[in-house]
């Protein structure tokens, strides 16, 4: 009986030496098998991701490939700022007057109906065109909405040259301002050039912009999740 017992014991002793021996490789074995059932998901999920933005790159290049982006629009020396969501345009008028226009990427939309009465939407540019005559002068500055055809002027203001300090008075709605006022404005942009057409030709201009910066992006983010 006292045998027995201490055979019995003598097993349990080694079966327990036995069992903490073999928890490092066991323990070893799971993690190294879960690291790479990990690794293969991790590849296979990010694999996927790959195709299916090499398919919309693909996609996009068949279905309207965009054209290299102009130097000029109308009369206007354009900054494209790859890679940002506004461009600049920039020229001269007469020997003293410099104009520097801030055109953003399509900011808005309105919806609007087609012949067949099914919805559309019309976009919508923002534009803020700086006119001065010298670096210490005024600026007169108008903030502008520019659609498929038109120029829509909604502010007019003067500031100095520190838009974020500069807090000045930003005057009337634009609407509320004299008819033949608001009128005797947009000649004064149009005989700058900042007009129907510029509008026209600038919604050409920023759907390519737009087209650029998304298959810039898809490519950005692919070479990143194909960085190892």
């Amino acid at each position: 009986m006292a045998f027995r017992l201490v055979r019995e014991l003598r097993g349990a002793v080694k079966n327990i030496v036995l069992h903490q021996n073999s928890k490092p490789i066991n323990h070893f074995l799971k993690s190294s098998t879960r690291n790479y059932v990990s690794e293969m998901r991790k590849s296979a999920f990010e694999g996927n991701i790959l195709r299916l933005i090499r398919n919309e790159i693909q996609y996009e290049l068949d279905r309207s490939p965009p054209s290299e982006p102009v130097p000029q629009v109308n009369s206007f020396k354009v900054d494209e700022r790859p890679g940002e969501q506004w461009i600049q345009l920039s020229r001269k008028f007469g020997e003293k007057e410099e104009i520097k226009i801030e055109v953003t990427m399509f900011d808005g939309s309105v919806p609007t109906k087609k012949n067949d009465d099914s919805e559309d939407v019309t976009l919508h540019i923002t534009l803020i065109v700086d006119i001065f005559k010298g670096e210490d002068s005024t600026i007169l500055e108008f903030v502008c909405s520019a659609w498929p055809d038109s120029i829509e002027i909604c502010k007019v203001f003067t500031r100095g040259h520190d838009r974020v300090k500069d807090q000045h008075y930003m005057g009337p709605t634009f609407k509320e301002l004299d008819d033949e006022l608001q009128d005797s404005l947009y000649d004064f942009l149009e005989a700058r050039g900042v007009d129907d057409k510029l509008a026209e030709n600038l919604h050409r201009h920023m759907k390519n912009k737009d087209k650029n910066e998304y298959l810039g992006w898809m490519r950005n983010v692919k070479s990143f999740i194909e960085k190892k």
